[in-house]
Order: C-alpha cells, then structure tokens, then sequence
C-alpha cells in the first residue's frame, strides 16, 4: 500500500501500538480511508488486555451486548454464551473481528514498542522496537489501555520464593494448575476476586490478604441462550448501542433521574432495592445521580450495601473485615468490581482471610511469606496488586518529545493533555483511553468507537488541509487539566487514595486520571472543539517545508 497522506516519505501513514478494542478500531477504519497503517503490539496476538488477562475467572464486567463493536454486520453475527463473557469467549470475539475485518495481516505481534523520537525536520516519528527495528511514520497513535503497565510491590524477599509466582495481568498462557494447592493471593481488587473464587473450588487453602476491603458488586451472571441472544437482537442490541454515547459512562443504562437527598426513606429504599436486584455496574453507575457527590446520599448507599452484603457472611468476625459498619472510603470512589460467589468463599473451611492492617506483610520467604508474626507457606503466590493505570502504559514507552523529554519526564509533575489525547511537545502523537480522557469511566468498546472516531476524523481533516504538523498549546492543556481537577474537586472521588488519582503507585503525583464530566459531556466538547476548527492546536503545512 502507497502513503496517502502528501510529501509523505515515513514508512508509513499510521503506526499504531496496541491490539485491543482501541487500537483495532483505529487500524479498520483508517485503512478504509486509504491510508498506510501498521499496528505494533508486544501480546502474541490481538484483543489487548484479552490477551494478558488469562487468570482464572478473567470475564468482562460490561454485558456481552455493549462490549463489541457497534457494527451490525459483526454483532448481527456473533453470540456471547453468558451475560458477562469470559476470557475465552473474548478471544474467540477477536478471532471473528478478525474473520471479517481481516485485521491480522496488519499486524505486528510479540514486538513491544520501546521508544520513539519525532523528527523536526521531516514531521516523522521514528519508532523503536524490542528487536532492534526502526520505524518511521507520519502519525503515532498509542493504544496501549489503562491496565498495560502491572505493578508489583517491591516486597523484601520478594524474588526468594521457590514456588510459582505470578502477577494476575502476566498469567501465564498456559495456565497454572491449583487443584489441591495451596495458594496465597495478595490484594483483592477486580482480578483477585475473580481468582479467589475459582481457587476456592479446587484449592487446598487459600490464603487472601486484603489490604481494604473491595465492595463489590453482584454480577448477576446467567447463561445466554442462542435464542434468547437473537430475542435481545431483535429488540434491544440497536436501542443499547446508540444509546451509549447519551449515558454517562457510556453504557446501555444512566442514573437514576433523581437525588436521594430528594426522596423519601421509603422512596430510596425502594429505589436502591431496585437497583441491587438488577446488579452489575447499574449499582454504581445507574443508583440514584447524587451518590458520588453527597455524603449522605453515599452513606445510605453504603449501608444498604454493607447490610446486604453481611447477610453472606457467616461468621460475625469477618463482618468488619469484609463490610465494615463504616465505610472505609465512600462508596463507589474505588472501583468496585462485580462478584459471583465471592462472600461465600469465605464461609468456606479452605478460604483464610489475612486483614493486613492488623497484620502486614513483612517479607515474601522460600516457602511463603511472613504477615504479622504468622508465617505462611504455599505453592503458588499471586500478586493481585494492580497496574500502574491509565498514564502507565503510555509513559513506559520512552517516546521522546520535541525537547528531548520523554511523556514520563514531561507528566513528572503532573499530566497535561488536550482533550485527553495528546500533549505539549509531541507533535502528531494521538493517544486513546489514555490520561484525562473518559477511560477508566468508560465502557472500553464505546470510547474505543466514539473518541476514536474523532481522532480518526481529526487525521482525515489534517490530510485533507495538507497539515505536516499538530501540536498541543501548553496553554490549552493547562486549562484541560484545570477543568478536569475541577469537576474531581466537586465529587467524593479525592477523598479515597485510589488509581484513578494514582495513588497505588508509589512516588506518582496524586491527580485524577480520568475526565469525570461523563461522556456525553466529554463528546460536546470534543465536537465542539472540531467544528471550532481545533482550538488549542498549533498547525504546520506541508507547503512550510518546501
């Protein structure tokens, strides 16, 4: 395939890094448009973080019906089993992403991009990668999602132990066998919860050691037959699919239209037992529209949930531990994740629970590790203890900018982005899902689409009016970030050390992430800002370089 884009004499129009929903999206529907893609990812195929997350109880937590493209021609084609699909359904998604995009041939597999540099003279990029390649193009998107950087406690001891020991975002593909072992899990955000109730199953012991308690969702799983599958088709996929541009998070269902402040007692009961029985993010997401915002709105929620939750638990010592009678932090500010028998693991004689307030851990040994003056000895040792989310991904790839700074140099003392999509001094480098975008607010597919189909608009436009070059102001990404800490500011979100302020990662600044205004609101002013002829970028036309 030739260049499209003018005077181009890079390699290639578009290099893009990562294969998930993002990255693919990008990769479709700029080679539609004619241009010279290539997509680089370090996984040994594509579907991103599907390719990493291969843990036991690795399943999505949107429903199958909104996390897949919005094409009809792909969905009118392909049936999730369940409600929340596994792992290996999502890659057997991709796989037939792939049979009808024919994606693949585009793609360059277990290849990490290591670092990059932009050429002033040409307008290019010039991309590095792990086997010694270089690469050159006229636009770098970076897809690399909000969990692509996994983080592991810097434990004392940690690399003694003789056993297998694995963080849950670096499963190995082949699968561990835990039938009859004992197994230590330490953390219990999202992924140790999915851990922990299939090692419950089938392990001799397992140990978890909980730093705060998660307070989870019920998923509300089921099976999907393929006639209840075409029934949903037939009168909701449509109707769900364009409604997520409309609602905040960017999934089939909003808020509650109403305040708890504004309800009576019976009223918000009834609304939160509503609520509770549907499960699944509309508990977070879709709960009364001021539970993230008022205090006391939150603390009913809480309550509602620490006294449903209890009801799961037998032994009343654990009652403080897993649903504390106050909450450790408002509700719904760390992410909660969605459970299936989670509570009912620890009713079980071979579940332990460690609260590591009352017993750190104080070193990882040969044959186990060492909390408060307990030592404990397993066969496998799983680190659940998160990722550097979000900025990670981006600032582990050393792309250096037109100052010679990298992203990690230049976000040091805080992040600075335009819209959420690229920053001061890295001319023609676009990021998805990345810092200061809806992201960790969004449904994965619905930003992957609807934030991608700016960028790839915004490429078209520059293409079309002969732009060899797009930089962000500094003035503009300052006033980004202004108004991003702004909307925080006016939410419970600052008051729990969360990842979604980065403060999980050591030495990190703690800032929001993410853009909190919600997605329609993030598309209003994105549009907005298009149709205004991009204000906030500075532009270079090819015509300047001759």
């Amino acid at each position: 395939m030739t260049n499209k884009i003018n005077g181009n004499s890079a390699d290639y129009d578009v290099l893009i890094v990562g294969a998930g929903f993002a990255g693919l999206y990008q990769l479709k529907k700029l080679r539609d448009l004619g241009y010279n893609v290539t997509l680089v990812d370090a996984a040994p195929d594509i579907g991103g973080v599907w390719q990493w997350n291969c843990y036991p109880g690795a399943r999505v937590d949107s429903i199958g019906a909104i996390y897949q493209y919005s094409d009809p021609e792909l969905w009118k084609g392909w049936d999730y089993s369940e409600k929340f699909p596994d792992h290996t359904e999502l890659r057997e998604y991709f796989d037939y992403v792939d049979s009808k995009w024919d994606l693949r041939k585009d793609c360059t597999f277990n290849t990490r991009v290591t670092g990059a540099t932009f050429d002033e003279d040409t307008n290019t990029w010039s991309v590095a990668t792990d086997d010694g390649k270089t690469t050159t193009c006229r636009w770098f998107i970076l897809c690399t999602g909000f969990a692509a950087k996994p983080v592991v406690p810097d434990f004392d001891g940690k690399d003694s132990f003789k056993g297998i020991a694995t963080h849950t975002g670096l499963w190995p593909q082949e699968g561990i066998d835990m039938k009859g072992k004992r197994i230590g899990v330490i953390g219990t955000g999202a992924s140790a919860v999915q851990v922990i109730q299939e090692a419950s199953k089938e392990a001799a012991q397992v140990t978890v050691f909980q730093r705060t308690p998660n307070l989870t969702i019920p998923m509300r799983q089921k099976k999907i037959s393929k006639d209840e599958n075409a029934k949903l088709k037939e009168e909701n996929y449509q109707a769900w699919l364009d409604a997520r541009e409309n609602n905040f998070a960017g999934f089939e269902f909003d808020f509650y239209p109403k305040a708890a402040a504004d309800c009576t007692p019976e009223e918000r009961e009834a609304v939160f037992r509503e609520v509770w029985e549907t499960g699944a993010f509309n508990w977070w997401l879709g709960n009364f529209n001021d539970v993230l915002a008022n205090p006391e709105s939150n603390l009913a929620q809480y309550n509602f949930w620490r006294d449903e939750t209890r009801k799961r638990i037998k032994d009343p010592a654990l009652h403080e531990v897993l649903a504390p009678t106050a909450p450790p932090h408002p509700y719904g500010v760390k992410r909660p994740c969605l459970e299936q028998w989670f509570y009912e693991c620890f009713n079980q004689n071979n579940v332990e629970l460690v609260d590591l307030k009352r017993e750190p851990i104080e070193r990882i040994t040969k044959e186990g590790l060492i909390a408060g003056d307990r030592e404990f000895e397993f066969d496998i040792l799983v680190y659940a203890t998160g990722f550097d989310a979000v900025s990670g991904g981006l600032v582990q790839i050393d792309a250096k900018g037109t100052d010679g700074r990298n992203l990690a140099a230049h976000w040091k003392d805080g992040i600075k982005t335009h819209l959420g999509m690229a920053s001061p001094g890295f001319p023609n480098l676009l990021f998805l899902y990345g810092p200061q975008s809806p992201s960790g607010f969004c449904n994965g597919p619905t930003c992957a689409e609807l934030q991608g189909d700016w960028m790839i608009r915004f490429i078209q436009d520059m293409t079309d009016r002969d732009v060899a070059r797009a930089e962000v102001t500094e003035e503009a990404a300052e006033a980004w970030a202004k108004g991003t800490h702004d909307i925080i500011n006016g939410t419970l979100f600052p008051q729990a050390n969360s990842w979604y302020l980065g403060a999980n990662i050591p030495g990190k600044k703690r800032e929001v992430l993410v853009y909190p205004g919600g997605l329609p609101s993030y598309l209003e002013i994105v549009n907005t800002n298009r149709e205004d002829g991009y204000p906030g970028f500075e532009f270079e036309r090819a015509a300047a370089l001759t």
